[in-house]
């Protein structure tokens, strides 16, 4: 089995936080542009996976919502002319609550997606603006309302914690509206100043304060609690999930299972290479309507299979699979993970159940350092 990322790469405006490569505007002729290019992609790639059958597709970005009905089946007929899309395959489409009106979700409704990820990140019309949000609270509640009209079991939210100048009280109140509206999954993100972004700016200059670490781990270790109570499990540290509505499309991704991702910037795995397109929309549309390369390419030694290995399965609750590091990797790499973890044992901060090596609830606060310690360098 594989998957299918699709991503599309526009934006109506940019939001103050975000790093991922995309294009501000709504130019229908670029757009329409940008379809035929990566219409071309996907039938030049068509034998990429060598028939294997596919279980998940995900349409990401960017903001994938502000294609329209004609578009997207334009990607569909030729996905499903050169795949074999499973009957039960998950096919997700990230959306902004503004665009999830009954107008828009009517027009969608011929096409297979099942699956809506909603980029909420908070109900606070104040931190909104002050993330350069395009929508309000209102329409993230109404854009889930207007969801299950149309039919949708299977819905994910986002949201954001740590915002400046957020507290625990706002924090409540945000997984409180959250969970009151009953979605399958919520993702949840610690606020990052990522380099370049308005926000790292506005640090910077004094304009806005960092949310201390004590609060962010307050923050966190509420959102654990809640969710728990609630319902859902802690599958992965960023993601929870009703019983049996784990993302099927980002568990693949943990558990190595080989994709294809189609668009400017998307990056693929085939089981032994990684690959990944050029991130610039132009320069995408042009190097397939030329018949030029658009994409680089870099084979995987057995270190960097263990180091990226280690690096997804250490964030799920699951942990490492001691067994399946022998079976891939044989005994050296193995044995140098678990001399690595001796001492987060020792502290309390790994957890060793069976043959997985998973982190405990202190140690989940220093994911990254003990991730680091356990790849080999």
């Amino acid at each position: 089995m594989a998957g299918i990322y699709i991503h599309i790469p526009f934006c109506i405006q940019r939001c103050s936080y975000c790093d991922f490569y995309r294009e501000i505007g709504s130019d229908s002729k670029k757009i329409d542009a940008f379809v035929q290019a990566l219409i071309h992609e996907i039938e030049l790639r068509k034998d990429d996976l060598d028939g294997e059958s596919i279980q998940t597709v995900y349409f990401g970005g960017g903001t994938p919502s502000v294609l329209n009905y004609d578009q997207f089946r334009l990607i569909f007929d030729v996905l499903h002319q050169y795949f074999t899309i499973c009957s039960n395959a998950e096919i997700t489409l990230e959306a902004n609550p503004d665009d999830l009106t009954e107008a828009y979700l009517d027009s969608l409704s011929p096409l297979p997606i099942n699956r809506l990820s909603i980029g909420i990140q908070t109900f606070n019309d104040k931190h909104l603006r002050e993330l350069n949000r395009r929508h309000n609270a209102t329409q993230a509640y109404a854009a889930v309302a207007n969801a299950r009209k149309y039919g949708f079991k299977n819905i994910s939210i986002d949201l954001i914690y740590a915002l400046p100048g957020q507290d625990m009280i706002d924090w409540e109140e945000q997984l409180d509206a959250a969970l009151h509206l009953g979605v399958e999954h919520i993702s949840t993100y610690g606020l990052t100043y990522e380099e370049g972004t308005a926000l790292w700016h506005h640090r910077n200059e004094g304009k806005i304060q960092e949310t201390e670490d004590i609060t962010a781990i307050a923050m966190f270790n509420h959102l654990r609690k809640k969710m728990k109570e609630n319902g859902y499990e802690a599958y992965e540290i960023s993601n929870y999930a009703k019983p049996d509505f784990r993302s099927r499309h980002n568990s693949a991704y943990w558990k190595f299972i080989p994709y294809l991702g189609f668009g400017p910037s998307a990056h693929s795995f085939d089981g032994k290479t990684r690959q990944w397109n050029v991130s610039s929309v132009q320069q995408y549309i042009e190097c397939i309507r030329n018949h030029q390369s658009f994409f680089e390419q870099e084979i995987l030694s057995k270190q960097d299979f263990y180091n990226d290995y280690v690096m997804v399965a250490l964030r799920t609750s699951e942990g490492i699979d001691i067994n399946y590091l022998h079976e891939r990797f044989g005994q050296e790499l193995p044995d140098y993970c678990i001399q690595s973890a001796a001492p987060h044992l020792a502290a309390g901060d790994l957890i060793m159940n069976g043959q997985y090596l998973s982190l405990s609830a202190t140690g989940i606060h220093i994911a990254n350092i003990i991730i680091m310690d356990l790849i080999k360098v």
